[in-house]
């Protein structure tokens, strides 16, 4: 039976493929402040902006393309069995080939109803003031905001917990409930963390391996050999 890896990533993976991080180091995003565009409370105040925000996020992600980080990812699935668990909205794993992949926090090519949670739809373009479902009730982006419920999370547990590998990359780990996912392996799960300036409180448990997604997913595949 092969040995299940179960990789966490965060915006440090797609950031080499272009992908902006958005938050820059005042803590705006794109000049907004969080809340403004990425919480119910800023959807009810100025709902143009926030769909305009999640627009230019959508136009970017048809002009960028996975990078070698992703692919090794998915070449992984030849020797192992490989479950993804991403904070990241884009789908570029999925483009690279990976086929088991988890989004916590949404995904950007997708729209729900304002009105039915479970209304979720592929949508590529843009989203417009106006754009309503079926019921009458505006679309949003299908983007777990800040003060919203993770709803994927338990799901992201319960694979952590059958991990015999746990890798982390491109994650500052300050992100929750996400970052407590490391807490959920089991005593005897080898862990690796990729990521450039890695945070975390390392007692020993964790292989650091302080390096780009791309140079350090190199270094993990031979470290896997």
């Amino acid at each position: 039976m092969k040995k299940h890896i179960v990789v966490l990533t965060g915006a440090g993976i797609s950031a080499e493929s272009g992908i902006k991080t958005f938050r820059d180091a005042d803590g705006l995003w794109e000049g907004h402040d969080v809340m403004e565009v990425a919480s119910p409370e800023g959807f009810a105040r100025n709902p143009e902006l926030v769909l305009d925000f999640y627009n230019q996020r959508r136009r970017q992600l048809k002009d960028v393309e996975p990078n070698q980080a992703h692919k090794y990812l998915a070449h992984l699935e030849n020797d192992f069995k490989v479950t993804i668990i991403t904070q990241n909205v884009d789908d570029l794993h999925e483009r690279a080939g990976s086929t088991d992949v988890v989004h916590l926090h949404g995904e950007l090519l997708k729209i729900r109803s304002t009105g039915n949670y479970n209304n979720i739809s592929v949508w590529t373009e843009d989203i417009n003031l106006g754009d309503t479902c079926d019921k009458g009730y505006q679309l949003r982006p299908h983007i777990v905001w800040f003060g919203e419920d993770v709803p994927k999370i338990e799901t992201a547990v319960k694979i952590c917990y059958a991990a015999d590998i746990l890798v982390i990359i491109g994650t500052s780990m300050q992100v929750y409930p996400a970052a407590s996912l490391i807490d959920y392996v089991q005593p005897n799960t080898t862990i690796y963390y990729i990521d450039p300036k890695p945070a975390i409180n390392n007692d020993g448990k964790v292989t650091v391996i302080a390096k780009l997604a791309t140079e350090g997913m190199k270094d993990l595949i031979n470290m896997l050999k």
